[in-house]
């Protein structure tokens, strides 16, 4: 497979710019991968139960097995009616707060496969209990089932219980999420004896399981965060549109969602009032704010997507984020901000700060409302990009011009002295001369050198020094991108890249600058790893030397309070050359890439 230089720096310069991103919250429970599942859907008049049931399970839910499903007609089966009656008395109990229990009615029933959700951690151990964490089962058979359970007057709370053994315990494993009107409730968990939620009818958002384990992960709707990275800050603010609702008017046209034709407005006015009230202070200073990003963001516990398309989104969930950037000088000491924007709903708002060790989680609240991140990187050192000098056993048959030049004076020389010699003429000044031309060559040997022989230069690079100068200069690319500034930008990469290279890869990562700012996660490379190089004499380029090479590629990608690794593995060949005295890029050619888990190419897995 080959790839063209656009390519190679969407996947280099970004690594990884797809609207779509994992998240980095961990479910060590499992419940995804339960024997049986329940999606359980809470709306206006009545519950939605969604039911995979493991075809090993089937006996445990009986009820809802179709008689045609059975090889004989059993007379004594009691009919339908009946049997979600015991169904809701015995297998899956849905009380409201009043105490009424919901009858339910069968929408579908039909086999089919298990939906694939996503598990990261299935299979590997579990650190708190030391037990690992369980996967799907073999067999992907279920019966799948959809029960409506109407209601006529809205519940303040539901409790739902499933059925118990004589110990308390559910006869059958079912793992359950739940949403109150599109809103997520919980993250999976385990359907335990008794889980009683309670029902914020207003703002759904709201609506919460009484169990502290039944807590989903993404409490908060509005949030704040700062990174802090060698040559910018960047303040990062994620907030709900109806929790802005306190501060703003909208003007919707509903109350249940964002019209499309309101999609940008109501984004551009989250911007403004953000950009406005904007107060870091880095350094003690107030330093020019960049709108660099403003999108809609839909999220969950295991993705989240940035939405820059108009469409009609739901008011409950609707989230706008904006990325305000700021250009440093290096890595600041200190930076400062303060929060001010509480309410009623909004008495915690959730942060963190993140810095080149790791993320810094935090809480403000009205009596706490400042966010200070000090420099305490005391080992830290400011990646940089130096040129990568050709060592001098690279660089052929080394001579002064110097000293070539008075040696061939002396060739000159000395046959002239021989045919004054041989006419019996006095020589002695020219041996002079010649005497004087050798001591002067060998004073200057050191001094003005040349290469000649380049040809014979890859044939004394070995595989541990192509290795070397193949990762100096990589490392030397990807630095380069950690500058925000055009001119920066370009006069790093003019370190290690040369010739029409240089515009290429510079005016194709301004494309790729592009993509970034219209929603895409922009990675920071923490780490390249050549794994594999050997050099041969260039094909295409006379007189330069061809690198194939194989090489990894670790960044992180942190944004929304998130940090997710990235690791992508490459094949290319890199056509190099020495450019005044230092080795540079001079082509490439990108034969294969793919996307492999972190860690598996040597790398020790950062914690995010």
């Amino acid at each position: 497979m080959r790839t063209t230089i656009r390519t190679f720096l969407l996947l280099v310069t970004l690594l990884h710019s797809a609207p779509y991103a994992n998240a980095d919250w961990v479910n060590f429970t499992g419940a995804e991968n339960a024997r049986n599942i329940a999606e359980i859907y809470v709306n206006r008049d009545h519950v939605k139960i969604k039911l995979e049931i493991f075809v090993e399970d089937l006996l445990l839910f009986k009820e809802l097995i179709p008689d045609e499903l059975f090889r004989k007609a059993s007379h004594d089966r009691p009919d339908l009616g009946e049997r979600l009656q015991r169904f809701s008395e015995k297998r899956l109990q849905i009380s409201t707060g009043s105490g009424g229990r919901l009858i339910p009615r069968l929408d579908l029933v039909e086999p089919r496969l298990r939906v694939k959700r996503t598990s990261l951690f299935a299979g590997k151990l579990n650190p708190y209990t030391r037990r690992p964490i369980p996967g799907p089962p073999d067999d992907k058979r279920v019966l799948y089932v959809e029960l409506t359970y109407p209601f006529t007057r809205r519940p303040d709370s539901l409790t739902i219980i499933p059925e118990l053994d004589s110990r308390g315990l559910p006869t059958a494993s079912i793992g359950f999420i739940c949403y109150h009107q599109g809103v997520p409730v919980v993250d999976f968990r385990n359907l335990t004896s008794s889980n009683t939620v309670n029902l914020d009818w207003d703002d759904p958002w709201y609506s919460a399981f009484e169990k502290r384990q039944l807590k989903r992960a993404l409490q908060a709707g509005v949030r704040t965060y700062l990174y802090i990275e060698p040559y910018e800050v960047r303040h990062e603010i994620l907030v709900r549109v109806k929790d802005m609702m306190s501060w703003l008017d909208f003007s919707l046209k509903g109350n249940e969602f964002i019209e499309e034709e309101e999609f940008d407005r109501v984004r551009q006015q989250v911007a403004k009032f953000f950009l406005e009230r904007e107060n870091v202070l880095i350094d003690g200073k107030r330093l020019k704010p960049i709108l660099d990003r403003t999108a809609f963001v839909e999220s969950s516990p295991t993705w989240s997507r940035f939405i820059e398309i108009p469409e009609r989104l739901t008011l409950n969930t609707a989230m706008v984020g904006v990325v305000i950037t700021y250009l440093t000088e290096g890595i600041p000491q200190e930076v400062v901000t303060s929060w001010d924007l509480f309410s009623e709903r909004v008495n915690m708002v959730a942060a963190g700060m993140t810095d080149p060790a790791g993320p810094f989680p935090y809480s403000l609240t009205p009596d706490d409302n400042i966010l200070r991140w000090r420099n305490h990187l005391k080992q830290y050192r400011i990646p940089t990009v130096n040129s990568v000098a050709v060592a001098d056993k690279h660089r052929g048959f080394r001579l002064s011009v110097v000293s070539l030049v008075c040696g061939l004076l002396v060739i000159v020389l000395l046959i002239v002295a021989v045919i004054r010699y041989r006419q019996e003429k006095r020589i002695k000044y020219h041996l002079a001369v010649i005497a004087l031309l050798l001591l002067i060559g060998g004073i200057m040997l050191p001094h003005f050198r040349i290469s000649i022989g380049s040809q014979a230069r890859a044939g004394w690079i070995g595989s541990e020094d192509a290795r070397l100068i193949t990762q100096s200069l990589l490392k030397n690319i990807y630095r380069a991108f950690d500058f925000r500034d055009e001119e920066d930008v370009y006069d790093k990469l003019a370190i290690s890249v040369s010739g029409e290279m240089l515009s290429k890869i510079y005016l194709e990562s301004r494309k790729s600058m592009v993509i970034e700012q219209a929603g895409g996660a922009q990675a920071k490379i923490k780490q390249v790893k050549v794994l594999a190089a050997e050099v041969v004499e260039a094909v295409r380029q006379e007189g330069e030397l061809d690198v194939r090479t194989r090489w990894a590629a670790l960044g992180k990608v942190g944004h929304w309070g998130h940090v997710h690794m990235r690791q992508n593995v490459y094949e290319a060949i890199l056509t190099i050359g020495a450019v005044n005295g230092s080795w540079k890029i001079i082509g490439i050619e990108v034969l294969g890439e793919e996307r492999v888990a972190p860690g598996s190419t040597g790398y020790e897995r950062p914690t995010d």
